[in-house]
């Protein structure tokens, strides 16, 4: 069996190991990058995050995670203390910082600040936010298609932990991934509620029959800006593309499967289940809106 990637998986890169990182207004040196262990994101996972990428100087879509963030925010009454300027502001001095133009990753993360007590009470975050941007050269390099393995940990419903949400409280998904990691393939794939095909534990799923596009009903999925990009380019381009309910029977007919993130923007998928997908490789449908997307990059940060 091939070794395992991820869909994360970078080139390596030695510039990384010297990046400045920004932590509460201040740009530090990695190794100097501190944040306590009273505070909240490391106590109770209580905090949110975007991750984005950087091409030829400009953030990709960026109004779109800006609009995440600060709804994400106001969902869990954090109150961030900057306005969507000054959050910008702090991304452009993290990456003049690091001289960084172009195939590079940020990870922004918000949390509600130092506690004066270990325990979970909004109340005893007297001192914060905490917010740490860390910008990472970064270029994709999955070497092959993606093994998906249906796992039981399902993405839940919005009144116990809304998956819509970019929160630091990641451990069912994290569980999901040591599911798949166990059953030998690369990602989980993630049921709701009802059964119904939904995302994996870290992207976006889509697959392709009879020449159209099929993503979940966004019900129970996380609010991916790629994934909304990608029925986007879909409809302009007059692909057939449907949010819907649909079932492992259907996924296993599939010509074609991807996954869609701000990393990896269109992964192809190789089998779910042990059960090849398509040619199992990089298929037509999924290099055209391969093509579209990176055109639709383009015209965004031009």
């Amino acid at each position: 069996m091939d070794t395992q990637v991820t869909t994360h998986q970078a080139a390596e890169d030695q510039r990384n190991a010297d990046i400045q990182i920004y932590v509460n207004g201040d740009i530090v040196h990695r190794d100097a990058a501190k944040v306590s262990v009273y505070d909240s994101g490391f106590l109770l996972g209580d905090g949110i995050w975007e991750g984005l990428r950087l091409y030829n100087g400009k953030w990709a879509f960026l109004d779109e995670h800006m609009d995440r963030l600060f709804e994400a925010a106001l969902a869990i009454d954090l109150d961030i203390r900057l306005d969507r300027a000054g959050v910008i502001a702090a991304l452009e001095a993290t990456r003049a910082a690091n001289n960084m133009e172009t195939d590079v990753h940020a990870r922004l993360m918000i949390t509600r600040g130092v506690k004066t007590k270990p325990f979970q009470h909004p109340s005893l975050s007297v001192s914060g936010p905490t917010i740490v941007i860390i910008c990472e050269h970064s270029k994709p390099s999955i070497p092959r298609p993606i093994r998906l393995a249906t796992v039981p940990h399902m993405r839940g419903l919005p009144m116990t932990q809304d998956p819509k949400l970019n929160s630091h409280s990641k451990l069912n998904c994290v569980l999901a991934c040591i599911a798949a990691e166990k059953a030998g393939a690369d990602e989980a794939l993630m049921l709701d509620i009802n059964g119904f095909v939904n995302t994996t534990n870290a992207c976006n799923f889509f697959i392709v029959r009879k020449g159209a596009v099929w993503t979940s009903t966004g019900d129970y999925c996380m609010n991916g800006i790629t994934r909304r990009k990608v029925i986007d380019v879909c409809t302009a381009a007059g692909i057939p593309v449907f949010e819907r309910n649909f079932s492992l029977v259907d996924t296993y007919g599939a010509d074609e499967a991807f996954l869609t993130g701000t990393f990896g923007a269109q992964t192809p998928v190789a089998d779910i289940d042990g059960r090849q997908i398509g040619s199992g490789a990089l298929a037509p449908i999924t290099t055209r809106i391969r093509e579209l997307y990176a055109d639709l990059v383009a015209r965004d940060v031009s």
